[in-house]
């Protein structure tokens, strides 16, 4: 069994507005969240969820000139987790795109790669070493969330099967982040 004492989950925009049904939603998302409550099941030092928490008016939908519909807006049922992403194992909530002139994919950073979501911080709080990162999408906030945490210095892997992307094969998302380092690794290897 591997030891996560200084290792983290972190789970990336699970929410409704991104499952089927969703105002962007991700093909099959929520064929991920049989093997997410699994993986949150381990004894990880901590586990993080990543919550896009969009204002009314924010920059990335296509009514503000952006290339988005409009989706998870703070506070609202979109924006919540599902009812079957089990909450219990959950320690950490960081909220991202929260400004209006400012979207972020990365759980770490801001999309102007300056502004700071407080995720490094935390990790580094809690004195972490190892990420271990699933979520949707793979192609979008699932990579950056990756490549960030890679080069903030943190040993990166991802359980594919607990991913899923708007492009229908993963293997060029995949491929990208193995080149960067990242290790791959299947479900039942926990």
């Amino acid at each position: 069994m591997t030891d996560l004492s200084r290792s983290a989950l972190i789970l990336v925009d699970i929410q409704n507005d991104f499952l089927p049904g969703g105002a962007l939603a991700v093909p099959d998302g929520d064929g991920i969240l049989e093997a997410v409550n699994a993986l949150a099941r381990h004894s990880f030092r901590a586990v993080i969820a990543t919550q896009d928490w969009h204002p009314p008016r924010h920059c990335s939908f296509s009514t503000q000139g952006g290339r988005w519909p409009v989706h998870c807006v703070a506070g609202t049922h979109g924006a919540d987790f599902p009812q079957t992403l089990l909450p219990e194992p959950v320690t950490h909530i960081i909220r991202k795109g929260v400004l209006q002139e400012r979207d972020s994919y990365s759980g770490f950073l801001d999309n102007d790669r300056a502004t700071s979501t407080g995720l490094d911080g935390l990790l580094k709080g809690l004195d972490i070493e190892h990420v271990v990162i699933c979520g949707l999408a793979l192609d979008y906030c699932v990579t950056a969330t990756v490549l960030d945490a890679v080069q903030c210095g943190y040993r990166t892997e991802v359980v594919p099967q607990a991913c899923r992307g708007i492009a229908p094969d993963p293997g060029d998302a995949l491929k990208k982040l193995e080149k960067q380092g990242v290790l791959l690794k299947s479900l039942n290897t926990f």
